[in-house]
């Protein structure tokens, strides 16, 4: 199994436009941040968590030539608005694609994108979706998904859990309910937003006392705003963290 870091930015990317700044005017290319999501490969079957509005961009850079569902953290628009460019993948494949989405966020994605589930879109070039209510943990092809109810700010939303790897982005708060959901982990991937206090992320500090509280084998950081530069916030990490970087693979 694989997991490919489609990106790894806070909702307005960075380079920020029109931002001069240190990081956003960076040659490193690990600074380069598409909005956060992550593919999931396994048994010839690609899996994506989150559709930003980089999505086309993120699957032309992987190379990827099939999509066989996705799953939805919460329903913000730079983690759903990629959801149109999924139709390429059904007139490729000719099967609606499965989409898994708690209720609410389901809701937000049907508005949103009404003429693909109205059914009377007149000027054809409509994907189809398949859509499923996330009440608990489901299969996808021997994949068990085990969503993890976390907070975004007052937002209820949903990490996931597969296998030993946990995926919480856009998270300021572990409900105690969820601990249960954390124990033994190999792998934590988390949100770590910047420096400064955030009302709705995780900082740096924050994320990096998850990580001791839940002692993971190895922790990635990800939805990364500008204030943070790779390399220099790296080197100050422990050994077992990282700064995830668009691009990045992991192997299971």
């Amino acid at each position: 199994m694989k997991l490919h870091f489609l990106g790894t930015g806070t909702s307005t990317g960075v380079p920020i436009l029109a931002c001069p700044c240190e990081v956003c005017t960076s040659p490193d290319l690990r600074d380069k941040r598409t909005r956060t999501s992550v593919l999931l490969e396994y048994n010839g079957r690609m899996v994506v968590i989150d559709t930003t509005p980089d999505f086309r961009i993120q699957a032309l850079r992987e190379g990827l030539t099939r999509l066989d569902a996705v799953a939805f953290t919460h329903a913000h628009a730079d983690h759903i608005l990629g959801l149109d460019d999924t139709r390429v993948f059904y007139f490729r494949q000719q099967t609606p694609i499965p989409i898994y989405a708690e209720s609410h966020c389901m809701d937000t994605i049907r508005s949103t994108f009404a003429y693909i589930f109205n059914g009377n879109y007149e000027y054809g070039g409509v994907g189809r979706l398949d859509p499923h209510i996330i009440n608990g943990p489901f299969d996808l092809w021997g994949l068990k998904m085990i969503p993890i109810p976390l907070l975004h700010g007052k937002l209820p939303i949903l990490g996931f859990r597969f296998h030993d790897t946990a995926y919480m982005t856009d998270v300021s708060e572990i409900p105690e309910s969820s601990a249960p959901l954390l124990e033994g982990l190999d792998t934590l991937i988390l949100d770590a937003l910047r420096i400064k206090p955030h009302p709705t992320h995780f900082t740096l500090a924050q994320a990096l006392q998850i990580v001791e509280r839940l002692r993971p084998r190895r922790a990635f950081f990800t939805h990364i705003a500008h204030d943070l530069g790779h390399e220099s916030t790296n080197s100050a990490l422990p050994e077992q963290v990282q700064l995830a970087y668009d691009g990045m693979e992991l192997e299971f």
